[in-house]
C-alpha cells in the first residue's frame, strides 16, 4: 500500500512538472513573440496634402516620391504598416486627415504646404507623442514639429538667368498662386535673376490667388502671350498646368511661335509635350526643380534612424541637392548653361546674395 501511495506521489510530481516545463515554454514563446513583433515593427510615414492633391505634378507629388523612395529603401509596402497619404479637398479636411493619420499610429507625419502650418501647431500641440514636420513653412517652438523650408529664390534666380538670356520679346512673366512670402520668393529670385543678365527686360508678375484652378492660370497666361511675353515662369502648383494648356493651344494654332513655359517643383519637361501634325514638340524650356522629394526622404532616414529634428528649421539648397534646374536641357544653348554654371558657384560663394522679398 506504501509502495503504491510512493508511486501515485512520484506520478503527480513527474505531471507536474512536464506541464510547468510546457508553461514556461509557451510563455518564453509567447514573450519572444511580442519583443520579436516589436522589434521588427516598421517604421511608419505619412503625409496630408493640400489641396493640391497627391498627383499634381508639382509640389505634392514631389513629397510623395519622397516617401515612396523611403519605403523601396526600407522594404515597406503602401498602407499602414508602411508609408501612405491622406488627401485633402479642402482646407477643412487638414485637421481631420492629420488626425487620422495620428490614430493610425504612424511614426512620422508631414503636412505638405505652408497652407498647413496653423493645422499642424494645433494637433501637435494636442498629440504631444507624435512627431510631425510643416513642408514649405516654420512652426517654431515645438519640439515635435520638424519644418522644412527651401531657398526657392536661388533656383529662381538661376531660370530668371535662362528666361533674360532667350526671351526674343523682352518680354517674360511670372504667374504664382497665391501671394505670400513663399510665393514672392519664387517671383523675386526670378525678377533679379532676368534683370542680371538682361536690364532692358520686363517682368510681369502676377498670381492666380489659387493652386489648384487652372483656368485661372490660364487667363493670366493667355492675357500675358497676347501681350508680347514669350516666357513664363510658374510657381503656381496644380493652377499652374493652366500656363501649359494655353501655351500648347497657342503653339498649336501657330506651330512658328516661340513661346515658352519654366516649370517649378519638379522636372516639368513631360508636361510641355505638344502634338502638332504628325510630330511632337515641347514648350518647356526648362524648371525650378525643389527636390522636396529629398529632404522628406532625409528628414524621415533620420527620424527612423533615431534622430528626428524637432524644434529645428531645415533648409535646403544647392549644396544640399534641395535646388537645381531640370536635367531637361535639350533647349538651352551653351551659352546659357554656361552662365548658368557660372551664376551657380557665384551664389555658393557667397558672392551674389539673391532677393528673397519683392521691392
Amino acid at each position: 500500500m506504501k509502495r503504491n501511495k510512493g508511486l501515485l506521489l512520484s506520478l503527480i510530481l513527474a505531471v507536474g512538472m512536464i506541464l510547468g516545463a510546457c508553461g514556461s515554454s509557451n510563455n518564453n514563446k509567447n514573450n519572444e513573440g511580442a519583443n520579436g513583433a516589436q522589434e521588427n515593427k516598421n517604421f511608419t510615414a505619412a503625409m496630408v496634402t493640400d489641396e493640391g492633391g497627391v498627383d499634381d505634378k508639382s509640389f505634392n507629388q514631389s513629397a510623395w516620391e519622397g516617401l515612396v523612395a523611403f519605403g523601396k529603401d526600407n522594404n515597406l509596402e503602401k498602407g499602414k504598416n508602411g508609408y501612405n497619404y491622406y488627401q485633402s479637398k479642402n482646407e477643412a479636411d487638414f485637421s481631420t486627415n492629420l488626425n487620422a493619420a495620428v490614430r493610425d499610429k504612424f511614426d512620422i507625419i508631414y503636412g505638405v504646404g505652408f497652407k498647413l502650418t496653423d493645422a499642424i501647431a494645433k494637433i501637435a500641440d494636442q498629440r504631444k507623442d507624435s512627431h510631425f514636420v510643416i513642408v514649405d513653412s516654420v512652426v517654431p517652438d515645438k519640439d515635435n514639429v520638424a519644418s522644412i523650408t527651401f531657398k526657392e529664390h536661388e533656383g529662381s534666380y538661376l531660370v530668371g538667368i535662362v528666361a533674360g538670356m532667350m526671351t526674343k520679346s523682352n518680354k517674360v512673366g511670372f504667374v504664382g498662386g497665391i501671394e505670400s512670402d513663399l510665393i514672392n520668393k519664387f517671383a523675386a529670385g526670378f525678377e533679379a535673376g532676368v534683370k542680371e543678365v538682361n536690364p532692358n527686360a520686363t517682368v510681369d508678375i502676377q498670381f492666380a490667388g489659387t493652386f489648384t484652378d487652372s483656368s485661372k492660370a490660364q487667363a493670366i497666361a493667355a492675357a500675358q502671350y497676347s501681350s508680347g511675353v514669350d516666357i513664363i515662369y510658374h510657381a503656381a502648383g496644380g493652377a499652374g498646368l493652366g500656363v501649359f494648356t494655353e501655351a500648347k493651344n497657342l503653339k498649336q494654332k501657330d506651330p512658328n511661335s516661340e513661346i515658352w513655359v519654366i516649370g517649378v517643383d519638379r522636372d516639368q519637361h513631360p508636361e510641355g509635350d505638344v502634338k502638332i501634325g504628325d510630330k511632337t514638340e515641347n514648350i518647356t524650356l526648362t524648371s525650378m526643380v525643389k527636390r522636396v522629394d529629398v529632404a522628406v526622404q532625409d528628414v524621415t532616414t533620420k527620424a527612423k534612424d533615431g534622430n528626428f529634428p524637432g524644434g529645428q528649421i531645415l533648409e535646403y539648397g544647392m549644396e544640399e541637392n534641395g535646388i537645381k534646374i531640370s536635367d531637361s536641357k535639350e533647349h538651352l544653348t551653351d551659352d546659357v548653361l554656361a552662365k548658368v554654371t557660372e551664376y551657380e558657384g557665384k551664389i555658393k560663394n557667397g558672392d551674389i546674395k539673391v532677393p528673397d522679398k519683392l521691392k
